[in-house]
């Protein structure tokens, strides 16, 4: 059957044997004959068109020509080495083929006299045409045919999974004899062993010419049909060997589909799973502890967009299922306030609260934060990190466990086994793209029934966690009267605006909430862009605003030199700077430093011991000092655009104005040009956050890689392909909607497939 043969080891197809599989799995993660068949060329040639000698020009793409060689000459290029130059001609002129490498293979294997299909691209040297490493076929009958051609060009129809470029219409010469030619990215140790694109290319060749019989549909008939789908063997088939651009963009259409519908069946599916398994506990009471801190201790009014959030909040705690939110929100828009409002609806139903942050500092930050916020209020908050230890950690698990601890703020140590809370119903997640999905998971069996005993909940394990994140129901979670299980409600927050189609995929399992406004009060952070030519000017900017009593963010890239990049470091930077300012003190903060030290020279700003602060970009969250009010970011062209927002987003935290300078050199290129005007431009984080989708991919966006998302998409593209993802993510719903336990017949395929591509090594959990 043709599944079993696209499972069949790569080794046995013609071409690949023992050495080359291993190259191939090792380099491009090709193990099979499917996984070969779903690696997609990254551009096509033109090969329709054939031209003369006497139509070419030095400033032509990709050419066809047919024609025989005349002559070989040699010339000598030093020790060891050789040029050689094969004279060719069709009749209507001479041109030169060249090798600088290979030249012996090509006097040995190509004849003169006999005809040869060339193609490259062609150049002029000494006044004449040549093409240089050219590939040289035998031509088909069809492409021998005398016939005359009219002037022309060929055309490069390349794309990057997701633009294409039909050729040319306008002066196009040239006759069709053929499709166009896939070209497949291959690696430098591949290219040794002679898997060049073109290799690549043969291999895929003797895969189909082996799969005899259609390939298996993946989608109901009826669903294809009415989306208007090509079929999946006719797709992967034309995707190798397109004949025109509208087949190509057919068969592209299909593959993209397929792969989005199946992450979204996926994500859905399981969140269906989620929400029948698991209960959340009821909060319906807004009592004291809540409503002391909204009348009395409330630092200013809630903007509209957090009140709107606080209703779709308390709604989900008070309807009885797990409430599962992503609180999106830009950088000092409010989120950590409508957390700890989340936080006292859980005490007043006689809950504990926890907080989980990725770094030290940042969960330091928010401890600081909640407690400043709650004022003397009766709410005992504590902190729970590597660096607590002895007695008070003693103290605080005690407080755990038996409920006098009320919030705890922490890192990753709040998921080791021993922390174990009395009645745990509210987590909050920030930036949980730092936090994998069975620490997350962790989280849910702090409380591990309605009952404070700690012997009656028994302890839960990594193992149990593992388990959970996988999606499989663990008899250790708390169980209410009807012997459903019950987990603690789940908000997520992040200060990284996320554009709607990638949060749909990333985090395609939570309902969203987003704040898009900004506190009162708050003046809209200028941001200029300052080439290192204008430092002296720049200095006295910060000067001035130093002697107005304000304090300066300097943030370099790096913190040693590198020989590979020419930057200003840190290290570097930092004596530039006490020379530059001997009127003012420095901090210096960087990764590598001691928590202890870096931590004591970040207290040192905070209490404005010192006027600037200059650091790496470990001061991208965590530190929130409203007196600062600008930042300076140099070598601005080597960071990202959520980066440099993130960055941004340290000043402009008080009621003065701030200001952000991004410095750098004259060379950029055009995409880090584009970066810098849209930073200047605007201070919407979702504005950027949609630009930087587009610019970098969803793969190079901050977070999606280190959460271990398998965002390695073969042929759709997030950034480019929303109206596809908005598509198969109604789908997926609808299907998930009328067959919620997977079981109809109508849908078997789907099920099926879903399972089929569980035992890939695609991390769909972590998708999830």
């Amino acid at each position: 059957m043709t599944v079993d043969i696209l499972s069949q080891d790569i080794m046995y197809l013609p071409g690949v044997g023992p050495n080359r599989k291993k190259l191939l799995s090792t380099e491009l993660g090709i193990e099979t004959y499917g996984d070969l068949l779903e690696y997609y060329p990254y551009k096509y040639v033109d090969r329709s068109k054939i031209y003369k000698v006497s139509e070419l020009t030095g400033d032509m793409p990709f050419v066809q020509v047919v024609g025989h060689i005349l002559s070989f000459e040699t010339f000598d290029m030093g020790p060891g080495r050789e040029r050689v130059v094969a004279h060719f001609s069709d009749g209507t002129g001479i041109m030169d083929l060249v090798w600088f490498n290979g030249g012996k293979y090509a006097k040995q294997n190509y004849k003169i006299g006999k005809d040869y299909l060339v193609f490259g691209r062609p150049s002029v040297y000494n006044n004449r045409i040549q093409v240089q490493h050219p590939e040289m076929e035998e031509p088909t009958q069809q492409q021998t045919l005398p016939l005359p051609l009219p002037a022309g060009r060929g055309v490069d129809t390349s794309f990057d999974k997701s633009i294409y470029s039909p050729p040319s219409q306008g002066g196009a010469g040239g006759r069709s004899v053929g499709s166009f030619r896939p070209y497949y990215n291959t690696t430098e140790r591949m290219k040794k062993q002679n898997l060049t694109s073109r290799g690549m290319e043969k291999l895929v060749r003797n895969l189909l010419e082996k799969l005899k019989a259609p390939l298996p549909e993946t989608i109901p008939d009826f669903m294809t049909a009415r989306l208007h789908l090509m079929n999946r063997d006719q797709a992967l088939r034309t995707i190798h060997y397109p004949q025109n651009a509208k087949e190509l963009e057919k068969a592209r259409v299909r593959l993209k589909f397929e792969e989005l519908f199946f992450v979204q069946l996926n994500i859905l599916r399981y969140a269906s799973d989620q929400r029948r398994k698991y209960r959340g506990y009821v909060f319906n009471r807004i009592g004291p502890v809540f409503n002391t801190f909204y009348y009395d201790h409330l630092p200013f009014n809630l903007t509209g967009a957090q009140k709107r959030v606080m209703h779709e909040i308390r709604r989900d705690m008070a309807s009885g299922r797990q409430m599962n939110r992503l609180l999106q929100g830009d950088v000092g828009s409010g989120k950590t306030l409508v957390a700890l409002m989340a936080m006292l609806i859980a005490l007043d139903n006689g809950f504990q609260a926890c907080m989980m942050a990725p770094t030290e500092i940042l969960a330091e930050q928010h401890l600081a934060t909640i407690r400043d916020f709650l004022g003397n209020m009766d709410v005992c908050v504590e902190l729970l990190t590597g660096v607590v230890k002895g007695r008070k950690r003693q103290e605080i698990l005690d407080g755990l466990g038996n409920g006098s601890v009320q919030i705890l703020v922490g890192t990753h140590a709040i998921i080791e086994d021993t922390v174990q809370f009395r009645q745990l119903g509210m987590v909050v997640i920030d930036e949980q793209h730092r936090f994998g999905v069975a620490q997350r998971a962790k989280l849910w069996g702090k409380s591990l029934t309605p009952s404070p005993s700690p012997k009656e909940r028994g302890i839960y394990t990594s193992a149990d966690a593992d388990s959970v994140a996988k999606g499989n129901h663990s008899p250790l979670l708390g169980r209410g009267v009807g012997g459903e299980a019950f987990i603690p409600h789940v908000l997520v927050m992040t200060a990284t605006p996320i554009p709607r189609t990638l949060a749909m995929t990333l985090y395609g399992d939570l309902d969203v909430s987003v704040i898009d406004e900004l506190p009162p009060g708050r003046k809209p952070i200028q941001t200029t862009h300052v080439f290192e030519s204008r430092l002296s000017s720049l200095y006295n900017g910060i000067r001035r605003q130093i002697q107005q009593g304000r304090q300066v963010y300097i943030v370099f890239p790096l913190i040693e030199e590198s020989e590979k990049m020419d930057l200003k470091n840190l290290e570097q930077g930092f004596e530039t700077l006490r020379q530059v300012f001997p009127e003012f003190r420095l901090s210096k903060v960087h990764g590598r430093m001691k928590p202890r030290d870096k931590e004591e020279e970040m207290q040192r700003f905070v209490r404005g011991e010192t006027q600037i602060l200059v650091a790496t970009t470990v001061i991208e969250v965590g530190v929130n000092v409203p007196n600062a009010s600008v930042m300076v970011i140099m070598d601005a062209q080597r960071f990202g655009l959520s980066q440099l927002h993130q960055l941004r987003g340290r000043v402009g935290r008080g009621a003065d104005q701030s200001f952000c300078i991004l410095v750098t050199n004259y060379k950029l290129s055009e995409v880090t040009r584009k970066r810098i005007d849209i930073m200047c431009d605007t201070n919407d984080g979702f504005r950027i956050a949609e630009a930087d989708l587009k610019l970098r991919g969803p793969g190079d966006l901050e977070g999606t890689q280190q959460s271990g998302m398998a965002f390695d998409l073969k042929i759709a593209d997030i950034a480019r392909d929303g109206q596809l993802v908005q598509m198969a993510r109604d789908e997926a719903q609808s299907i998930v909607d009328e067959d919620p336990t997977c079981n109809s017949p109508k849908y078997e395929i789907l099920w099926s497939r879903l399972e089929q591509l569980h035992k890939t090594n695609i991390n769909w959990s972590a998708i999830s």
